[in-house]
């Protein structure tokens, strides 16, 4: 017999702390994974481009309208962007899972120490390129 649990159920009935929020019209979220679960995307207003990588490197890409609803399959490459500069859109995300677990590929590539020439060649392009896109993504300081 097997038996599952949830760990936290708590974590089931509130607004988990690193919840996504794109506050602004034209602005993306950013190629990221859940390692750990699907997530389905539910539109409520506007408009919103969704799409996902396939293990085949084959993109899957659908523009959404509102009531549209679209899965992300679990440990896939996956992003949404609001192309609409007038409209914001307001959506929401499910998992299959209390702990899908979020890995922002920009983050985790350029703001985590790896060596820059590691990811010169890996990307084929300069230093100075990566440095670039460093300095694009390092935290604000506070003010």
């Amino acid at each position: 017999m097997a038996r599952a649990g949830d760990p936290d159920i708590l974590s089931d009935f509130i607004v988990p702390p690193n919840v996504t929020t794109v506050d602004a019209t034209g602005t993306p979220n950013p190629p990221h994974i859940h390692p750990h679960a699907s997530e389905l995307l539910f539109l409520f207003r506007g408009t919103l481009q969704a799409g996902f990588v396939d293990t085949t490197n084959k993109l899957f890409t659908q523009t959404l309208q509102a009531g549209d609803i679209f899965v992300f399959p679990k440990g896939l490459v996956h992003f949404q962007y609001n192309a609409n500069t007038q409209i914001p859109a307001l959506a929401v995300s499910a998992f299959g899972s209390a702990n899908a677990g979020t890995v922002s590929l920009p983050n985790t590539l350029f703001t985590t120490g790896i060596d820059n020439n590691i990811l010169a060649k890996s990307f084929k392009t300069d230093i100075a390129t990566i440095q670039a896109l460093k300095a694009g993504l390092a935290p604000k300081p506070s003010v």
